[in-house]
C-alpha cells in the first residue's frame, strides 16, 4: 500500500471519533506498529487534529481543517461552481457535505465583497435559478474584458442590446452591470434571467456618462 493511501485510510479509521491502538491499526493495514507511530505523527503535523499518545492509542475527535487560504475572486468562483454543482447534481452525504462546507466558506468570507449581502453558496436562491446563468459567466467574462457589445434576450422575452461592464458575486447570484443601449441607461442584470446570449459584432470604446466610473447605484434601473 501506497504511504499516501495509507494515510487516507488511517484518516477514515479515525474519523469515527473512537479510540484506535496502534497495534490494531497496524494489523489491519499490515504495517509495523511503529510505521504507524511515524503515521500519526505526519497526520498531526498535516493539520489532521489526532489526539493520543503511543501505547494508549489514537483518535481524531474534531473536523479534520485545512490551513487559512487566500483565494483570488477567480478561485472563489471556481470554487463556488463546483460547490453548487456539487449541491445540486447529488444527494444524500456528498449533498450535505457541500451545503456544510459552502456555511463554513460563508462564515469567513470578509464582509466588504462589493457591497454583497454576505452568503457564499446555498442560501438565497435555488440552485436551478442560479445554474441556468453559470453557463453564461465564461461569454459574459470574455465579453467584459474584450469591450464586446452583445445581445441579451431574457427570459420574459425581452431583447437589449449591451456594453457589458462588471460582474458582481452576490450570494449565489451572479449580476452583470452593463450600460443598456435599448433603454440608454446602466442596468444591473442577473446572469440567470438570461435566456441567449449573443455577441455583436465590433467593440465598444469608452464614452462618457456610459463607462464603469461613471456608474452609481442611483442610476440604476432595477
Amino acid at each position: 500500500m501506497k504511504r499516501s493511501d495509507r494515510l487516507y485510510a488511517l484518516i477514515q479509521i479515525l474519523k469515527d471519533g473512537d479510540l484506535h491502538r496502534a497495534e490494531d491499526m497496524a494489523q489491519k493495514l499490515e504495517v509495523s506498529v511503529r510505521t504507524i507511530y511515524r503515521d500519526m505523527d505526519t497526520l498531526a503535523a498535516s493539520g489532521v487534529p489526532v489526539e493520543g499518545e503511543r501505547g494508549v492509542g489514537y483518535s481524531a475527535r474534531a473536523a479534520i481543517t485545512l490551513p487559512p487560504l487566500n483565494l483570488t475572486e477567480t478561485e472563489l468562483e471556481a470554487l463556488h461552481l463546483g460547490l453548487a454543482a456539487v449541491g445540486n447534481g447529488v444527494d444524500g452525504e456528498l449533498k450535505e457535505a457541500a451545503e456544510s462546507l459552502s456555511s463554513k466558506i460563508d462564515a469567513v468570507l470578509p464582509e466588504d465583497r462589493h457591497g454583497a449581502p454576505k452568503s457564499f453558496g446555498f442560501a438565497v436562491y435555488p440552485f436551478a435559478d442560479a445554474a441556468h446563468g453559470f453557463r453564461h459567466l465564461g461569454p459574459l467574462r470574455s465579453a467584459v474584458r474584450n469591450r464586446q457589445k452583445l445581445r441579451l434576450k431574457m427570459q420574459d422575452k425581452s431583447l437589449f442590446d449591451v456594453r457589458p461592464l462588471k460582474l458582481d458575486y452576490w450570494g449565489r447570484v451572479w449580476t452583470c452591470l452593463v450600460w443598456n443601449e435599448t433603454t440608454s441607461g446602466f442596468d444591473t442584470l442577473r446572469t440567470d434571467l438570461i435566456e441567449d446570449l449573443t455577441i455583436l459584432p465590433g467593440l465598444f470604446v469608452d464614452e462618457p456618462g456610459k463607462r464603469l466610473e461613471d456608474y452609481t447605484p442611483n442610476l440604476s434601473a432595477e
